[in-house]
């Protein structure tokens, strides 16, 4: 949708920096500072957009009587990764210190966001953990996220394989595609041959099919061993970065995170991917609260 009046709130197209965003604010006075939300669209880091999300968004400040800052976050391929997860945090960080200005309390300021948003959602949370000079996040809302690019054979991506929409083999190919490289090498990253024995053996305790509920393996064979190929390795590092797979990062990092809401869907190629960060950040002592759609897709 385009920018338009809406009757019960005030929406303004503003820039937080260099970043573009839409605020959207409750019309009706409020007795104190209200909450903010800053919500980052999905669309695999190159699609979707602020007017994309524009339903969502108005819903969200309408429902929460919460002022929403959407981030219209620079698409790759045509600006080049992590540039999306700079301007997400840069949003973010600039919201937090001028949350005042808007009438939000900065003690009660959430990110959220949905597949790819969710990501940078994560991520935003865990490379503020140090920061001392602004307000901390209050909590973190992850829509069926995209949390780790290790191991694209657990249950959920076997059962998932051909799903409308987002199959396992999209996945892979946007994965690349939104890291500008080739996409020849999709069918070894499917096989988890970029990802070295040590760092598989390593993560292992974190990324696991063993550690998926036994109600959500139905069906689940594992997969014959790959090998590993250094050149695909070498192509795809960014893939084993924390930044594109949160669900990698230390324990001293996982421990210092908000509390969380996690949405996960069973017909879904990610589902396992927010089943094992709940499970993360719960040995963590995270506060998580897990909602499941049992008929839900993403």
């Amino acid at each position: 949708l385009p920018l338009c009046g809406d009757s019960q709130l005030c929406i303004k197209d503003l820039h937080f920096e260099e970043v573009p965003v839409r605020i959207y604010l409750p019309k009706v006075p409020s007795a104190g500072n209200r909450r903010g939300v800053i919500f980052f669209h999905g669309g695999c880091g190159m699609f979707g957009s602020i007017r994309s999300y524009e339903r969502i968004c108005r819903n969200i400040a309408r429902k929460a009587d919460s002022v929403v800052v959407s981030v219209g976050y620079r698409l790759s391929p045509e600006y080049k990764y992590p540039a999306q997860t700079l301007d997400c945090l840069t949003a973010t960080e600039h919201f937090l210190k001028t949350a005042g200005n808007y009438g939000v309390d900065p003690a009660r300021i959430i990110v959220c966001g949905d597949s790819a948003g969710g990501t940078f959602a994560a991520t935003v949370c865990q490379e503020l953990v140090e920061r001392r000079d602004i307000p901390k996040i209050r909590a973190q809302v992850l829509i069926y996220p995209f949390l780790q690019a290790l191991n694209f054979n657990l249950p959920s991506h076997q059962q998932n394989t051909f799903t409308a929409f987002l199959s396992r083999e999209r996945t892979v190919r946007f994965l690349l595609k939104y890291l500008n490289k080739d996409s020849s090498m999709k069918e070894a990253v499917l096989a988890g041959s970029h990802v070295p024995e040590s760092m598989s053996l390593k993560y292992r305790k974190w990324i696991n099919p063993d550690l998926i509920p036994e109600g959500f393996k139905l069906g689940y064979k594992p997969p014959l061993p790959s090998s590993f190929l250094p050149q695909v390795h070498e192509e795809t590092k960014e893939l084993l970065k924390t930044r594109l797979s949160p669900l990698i990062a230390e324990d001293a990092v996982v421990c210092r995170l908000p509390d969380t809401c996690l949405i996960t869907c069973q017909h879904d190629v990610l589902r396992d991917d927010g089943l094992l960060y709940k499970k993360r950040l719960e040995d963590n002592n995270i506060k998580v609260n897990w909602y499941h759609m049992d008929e839900g897709f993403h």
